[in-house]
């Protein structure tokens, strides 16, 4: 993808030493993030069948709750299994061994619907050009969040029908070599990062729409064969649900702040939360770091943000103060729609990195 926009941006300057430790990758480390959260979505399915294969009229009123409670923490955790583990597998930087990021990724690819292919080319352009207007595709302005009201909670704590439609329609389309529809990215974007000149690119799309759909359609066949319909909502749709803490995770990212500027601190948010969320979402709380230093390992992103917090903005501590602040913000841009959050930064002399630097970090594997 060729783009005319040119951009130096703002690094905080970190000691070689410290970097050089921050950009080791471990297996072990990874195998605990990607594997555990595998065996959770095993477990929450399991436990959700069970309790289904159980029910009958005369312990509905108990068992019913049961089967609604496991869905809701399987769609819990495999809605960050998309957007967000394949996010981090597409960087190639959770494992030290390629084969174990390639062999994961397709995994949770598969699983979640989730094209890795436009995503990655996506992806590595976003890292260039961080909300910046009309090269930003990932993050389209103006960026507010319609969070209010009856059908967004409705939406996050069951599904979004046109959501699941979308992105089921798209992988269908693709994988006829068709690639026109919206799916996870507008189709507009689509056509920018991969290209009809890009033959490779696309061909590596189409096929592996062919494995996600002829996958799903055999397993789903499969399960209603053997009475297991059930199963179609475990798996085969079991990443379209339940998406609130996802959303309520990922939401803060860049929402509310500016846009065309080349410092992420002004235009990416960093908050702090507890474990189960920083696991879930694969660290991705500290996103002013992953930003400025792509080629940091996720697990690593804590101790990045140490080295380098004296250059920082200060970080909101927890989800709920987050959207307390997220709330006052999007309320004053409501009655001042040009208006944005410029957070204080610390007065040092940062480092530079250009564009090129960004696309070779966030590409590398």
């Amino acid at each position: 993808m060729t783009e005319s926009l040119k951009i130096t941006w703002y690094r905080c300057k970190v000691d070689r030493a410290v970097m050089s430790e921050l950009m080791k990758r471990s297996d072990a480390r990874a195998f605990l993030q990607a594997g555990g959260q595998l065996l959770i979505y095993a477990l929450t399915g399991t436990l959700a069948w069970l309790a289904w294969r159980h029910l009958d009229a005369a312990n509905w009123p108990w068992m019913l709750p049961l089967v609604l409670l496991a869905l809701f923490a399987h769609g819990t955790n495999a809605s960050f299994m998309g957007g967000i583990a394949c996010h981090e597998l597409c960087h190639k930087t959770p494992f030290a061994t390629q084969f174990w990021n390639s062999a994961f990724l397709r995994i949770y690819a598969f699983l979640t619907w989730f094209d890795p292919v436009g995503y990655r080319a996506s992806h590595i352009r976003h890292h260039q050009v961080t909300v910046h207007k009309d090269h930003d595709g990932e993050i389209v302005q103006p960026l507010g969040l319609d969070w209010h009201g009856f059908w967004f909670a409705l939406k996050a704590f069951t599904c979004d029908p046109a959501w699941i439609w979308k992105n089921v329609r798209f992988m269908f389309s693709a994988a006829g070599g068709d690639l026109t529809h919206d799916g996870f990215f507008r189709s507009a974007w689509l056509q920018r990062v991969v290209p009809e000149t890009d033959a490779k690119a696309r061909r590596e799309l189409i096929h592996w729409a062919r494995i996600v759909v002829i996958g799903h359609l055999a397993l789903a066949t499969l399960f209603v064969l053997t009475g297991q319909w059930f199963l179609i909502l475990v798996v085969n749709l079991g990443t379209f649900y339940c998406g609130w803490l996802v959303t309520l995770c990922g939401a803060p990212q860049h929402v509310g702040l500016a846009s065309d500027v080349n410092d992420f601190r002004l235009n990416t948010r960093t908050y702090t939360c507890g474990p189960i969320p920083a696991f879930l979402y694969w660290n991705m709380q500290y996103h002013v770091e992953y930003h400025m230093f792509p080629a940091v390992p996720f697990y690593n992103l804590p101790r990045l943000r140490a080295a380098i917090a004296h250059d920082l903005p200060p970080a909101t501590h927890g989800l709920w103060a987050t959207w307390c602040d997220l709330q006052s913000i999007l309320k004053r841009q409501r009655a001042e729609p040009g208006w944005f959050f410029q957070p204080p930064l610390p007065q040092n002399d940062g480092d530079r990195a250009d564009d090129a630097t960004l696309l070779d970090e966030a590409a590398r594997g």
